[in-house]
């Protein structure tokens, strides 16, 4: 069983649903009507910070899966924590200002990128 991975893909969702409402509440707060992507810098901030999430779950999610069933559940939940961790961190440096989201980024990019290297590895070491 994969408890600790199923744990950690429901809090990446929970994350992305968060994004998600936050999105909406910074249209209402700052005016922006539907279907309008841009008009205030904190509407836009908060969109891109929902999509960027959401533009790096279809490379996250399968990679912590994968690593979880060909390596370990516990170290992938860990991986995947991080991760998680990492998009927060981004979604409050890029809530204040652009050039604070590097930080965020570049944790949840070594966290996926570990995902899907080990991943990788774990499935090519099986194959030969």
């Amino acid at each position: 069983m994969y408890h600790l991975t199923a744990l950690v893909t429901l809090l990446a969702i929970a994350f992305y649903f968060f994004t998600a409402i936050n999105v909406s509440r910074l249209r209402t707060k700052t005016g922006v009507k539907v279907p309008a992507m841009s008009g205030h810098p904190d509407f836009e901030r908060a969109f891109r910070i929902q999509m960027n999430t959401l533009e790096w779950m279809p490379i996250v999610l399968p990679a912590l899966w994968l690593f979880a069933i060909y390596i370990s559940d516990a170290i992938a939940a860990g991986i995947g924590a991080i991760w998680i961790i990492g998009r927060i961190v981004y979604f409050i440096g890029y809530s204040q200002a652009v050039a604070k989201r590097g930080t965020g980024f570049a944790i949840q990019a070594l966290a996926a990128m570990a995902l899907w290297v080990g991943a990788l590895g774990a499935v090519v070491l099986r194959l030969v």
